[in-house]
C-alpha cells in the first residue's frame, strides 16, 4: 500500500519540484486541496486547550498553520536541503522575520553593501533605530569580510549573485569566516533558485527567497520563504513571524505550489534565453559593459560547477551615456515589460537608481557599483528571437536620433 508521505531523499530536485511534502489525500485528489480557512474547529475544549499547549499536533489558526502552506514549507525545505522553512506573506517579510528572530538591542549584523534596495532600506533605516548596529561591506575577499566582523556580530546577510550588478559572493568563504565569530549566515537565493544554488552546501545557516519570483513564476503572487534548522525554523515561527503577522494566505501557498511544479522547466528555458540575451547586449555597441555569471570573464565561473551549478537568467548592463539614455531605452521597448520584479514568464526591465535601489543615498549606490546607466532585465519565457529583435529596435531608434545631434550622449 502507498504511503501518505512521500520519500524526498530519493528523489532528484526536479521530481521534488512536483511531488515534495505532498500527502495523499483522502479522496483522491491529484491536486492538493486549497484549505482555504481562517480557522480549525476542535472536538472539544481539551483538544483546543492542547493544541494551544503544544501537547497535540493540529491546526489552530492559519495565522499559526494550515496545511496549504505546510506542504509548501515542506516541499521548499526539501529543495533547499534544509529540515524546515516558514512561509512569509512577502520577501521581505521573510527578510524580516528572520532577521530580527536573533537579534537585540546592542547586537551587530554584517550585510553585503548590494542588496536589494529594501532590505538596504531596513538594515540602514529601521535597524538603528532599535539599537542594532549595521556594517555594510563588500564581501569580495576575506580580509574584508573578518574586518567586518566583532564579537557582538551576530548575523551576516548576503545575495550572490549580488541584486542588481550580479557580483558574486563566494558563500563558502563568508560561512567560514561568520563561524568563527559564532554569528549566522543568511542568504537571499531569490536569484538562482534551489535548483541552481544551495546555500547549505556552502554552510549557510538559513536561506530565503522572495517567493514572488521563480519559485512561483507567474507574477500574480507576493510572497516570502525561509529555510533552516527546524530549531531556527521553530523561533522564527513562535517570535517574529507569528507576531508580526507576516504569514502567507493558503491561497497565495497554492499558487506557489502549483508554480513550483514547472520550475525545472521554466528555469531551462529562461537561463537559455538568458545566455543568447547576454551575448546580443554584448556585442551592442551603445551597451559599455555586461554583467552575467555566464560569461568565461565573469567572477563567477570559479564557482561554478561548487556553488552554482548555473547562470540564471538576470542580466544587468550599462550603457554609454547618462541616466537619460538609460531611461529613453527603457521607453522605447515594446514587448519587454517596464517592472521591478523578476521571474515572471514575461521579460521585465527596470533601472535600479531610480527604481529598486532608490532607496539607497547616492553615496551608497556609488559605493555599491550602482550607477545611473546600469539596467537590469530579467529574461522571461518568449522566443528569444522576439526579446532580442526589441532590444534591436530599441538601439536602433535611440541611435538614429543621436547620431548627428548628440553622439556623445551615447557613445560617451
Amino acid at each position: 500500500m502507498r504511503s501518505n508521505d512521500n520519500n524526498n531523499k530519493r528523489w532528484q530536485p526536479a521530481t521534488v519540484t512536483i511531488h515534495g511534502g505532498k500527502k495523499r489525500d483522502e479522496h483522491g485528489a491529484l491536486v492538493s486541496p486549497l484549505y482555504q480557512t481562517a480557522t480549525f474547529a476542535f472536538e472539544n475544549t481539551a483538544q483546543g486547550s492542547a493544541r494551544f499547549a503544544g501537547e497535540e499536533a493540529g491546526y489552530i489558526y492559519s495565522r499559526l498553520g494550515n496545511p496549504t502552506v505546510t506542504e509548501l514549507e515542506h516541499r521548499v525545505a526539501a529543495l533547499e536541503g534544509y529540515p524546515a522553512a516558514a512561509a512569509c506573506a512577502t520577501g521581505m517579510g521573510a527578510v524580516s522575520a528572520s532577521m530580527l528572530a536573533f537579534l537585540q538591542q546592542g547586537d551587530h549584523v554584517v550585510i553585503s553593501d548590494a542588496i536589494y534596495g529594501c532590505s538596504f532600506a531596513l538594515f540602514s533605516h529601521l535597524f538603528t533605530r532599535f539599537g542594532i548596529d549595521v556594517t555594510f561591506v563588500d564581501m569580495s575577499t576575506p580580509d574584508q569580510v573578518r574586518s567586518a566582523m566583532r564579537p557582538e556580530t551576530q548575523v551576516v546577510f548576503l545575495e550572490s549573485p549580488v541584486n542588481p550588478h550580479l557580483r558574486v559572493v563566494d558563500i563558502a568563504m563568508v560561512s567560514a569566516i561568520a563561524h568563527e565569530f559564532d554569528a549566522r549566515v543568511i542568504v537571499d537565493n531569490t536569484f538562482m533558485t534551489p535548483l541552481l544554488q544551495q546555500p547549505i552546501q556552502q554552510g549557510a545557516d538559513l536561506v530565503l527567497h522572495s517567493a514572488t519570483k521563480y519559485l512561483n513564476g507567474h507574477g500574480d503572487v507576493v510572497a516570502g520563504i525561509v529555510c533552516g534548522s527546524a530549531e531556527d525554523i521553530e523561533l522564527i515561527k513562535l517570535t517574529t513571524l507569528k507576531d508580526m503577522g507576516a504569514t502567507m494566505s493558503p491561497h497565495d501557498a497554492w499558487l506557489i505550489l502549483r508554480g513550483l511544479k514547472t520550475l525545472d522547466v521554466r528555469m531551462e528555458r529562461h537561463c537559455r534565453n538568458a545566455a543568447e540575451v547576454a551575448e546580443y547586449l554584448q556585442q551592442q555597441p551603445l551597451v559599455r559593459e555586461v554583467y552575467y555569471p555566464g560569461f568565461p570573464t565573469h567572477p563567477a565561473q570559479r564557482l561554478m560547477g561548487t556553488q552554482m551549478h548555473g547562470a540564471g537568467a538576470v542580466i544587468a548592463f550599462e550603457l554609454h551615456g547618462d541616466i537619460d539614455s538609460a531611461r529613453q531605452l527603457l521607453d522605447e521597448l515594446e514587448l519587454i515589460t517596464i517592472a521591478v520584479s523578476l521571474g515572471d514568464a514575461e521579460t521585465l526591465i527596470q533601472h535600479p537608481a531610480s527604481m529598486t535601489h532608490s532607496p539607497y543615498t547616492p553615496e551608497a549606490r556609488a559605493a555599491a557599483g550602482i550607477t545611473d546607466t546600469l539596467i537590469r532585465i530579467s529574461v522571461g519565457l518568449e522566443a528569444v528571437g522576439d526579446i532580442i529583435a526589441d532590444l534591436e529596435q530599441a538601439f536602433a531608434t535611440i541611435a538614429s536620433q543621436h547620431k548627428h545631434t548628440q553622439p556623445q550622449a551615447i557613445y560617451g
